[in-house]
């Protein structure tokens, strides 16, 4: 079963808990049982379900937020949130449901980031690879408003990131082909030569698509996981070029 199915069929929903997965409750009738949501807290493979539970409802009612930020949820980022997520057409009707569920309007998304940002607490790269997704939503019509700019930036903050992770993230997606690859490697033009490779190795680690799964993010969102590697890689070849490392 996908995580879709997970999701609106409550696989894992019974045991996640907090506000995530008090909204399941709502669109969906999921009752919590918050004992096995304690449980799920620990490792092993129910955990990890969990988890991806939680990261699949966190992907759907912050991009709906997100969407509403501007004022309206346009049909490019409708369209962007469906195609950059695969949701299967089987699971697109209750998918729906969720997404409409959250975007009655803006207000009331930190808690549902403030979840996140507990439960991968220990897992920056994990984070980061959401905040890209929501960015990828904001940028679907071609621009990114200044509300949604205020808000992706308020959910990063959420989520634990600081201004430096935030701006680097920004950086990353919005920036053009002269945005500085150091700022999205998160180094400086001052940094050695053999920091700069030390922070790539690290980086390449953490973004690896099987590291990102092992810890919680779904396999249907390796494409998210893909971009920010890209990105990544692009600009430390860009750096290697300029100093020949």
């Amino acid at each position: 079963m996908s995580i879709w199915g997970k999701v609106i069929g409550g696989v894992a929903g019974f045991a996640l808990g907090g506000p995530l997965g008090a909204i399941l409750g709502t669109v969906f009738g999921h009752a919590v049982d918050r004992s096995r949501a304690q449980k799920y807290a620990g490792g092993g493979p129910e955990s990890l379900q969990a988890r991806q539970t939680a990261f699949t409802v966190a992907v759907i009612v912050l991009s709906a937020k997100m969407a509403k930020a501007d004022g309206q949820v346009t049909r490019d980022e409708v369209d962007a949130f469906k195609r950059i997520f695969e949701i299967p057409e089987s699971e697109m009707r209750d998918v729906g449901r969720l997404f409409n569920e959250a975007r009655q309007d803006a207000e009331g998304f930190e808690p549902y980031a403030e979840q996140i940002g507990e439960m991968f607490a220990h897992d920056l790269a994990v984070r980061e690879s959401l905040l890209g997704g929501l960015f990828q939503i904001a940028l679907a019509d071609g621009v990114v408003h200044p509300n949604e700019l205020k808000f992706l930036e308020k959910v990063a903050h959420s989520f634990g990131l600081n201004q430096h992770d935030f701006d680097r993230i920004q950086a990353a997606h919005m920036g053009s082909d002269s945005a500085d690859p150091y700022q999205i490697i998160g180094v400086t033009r001052e940094t050695s030569d053999d920091e700069i490779k030390k922070t790539y190795r690290k980086l390449s680690r953490e973004n690896h698509p099987d590291t990102l799964i092992a810890k919680g993010l779904p396999q249907e969102f390796i494409d998210v996981a893909n971009e920010k590697m890209a990105s990544i890689n692009a600009a430390y070849d860009q750096i290697s070029k300029e100093r020949s490392l």
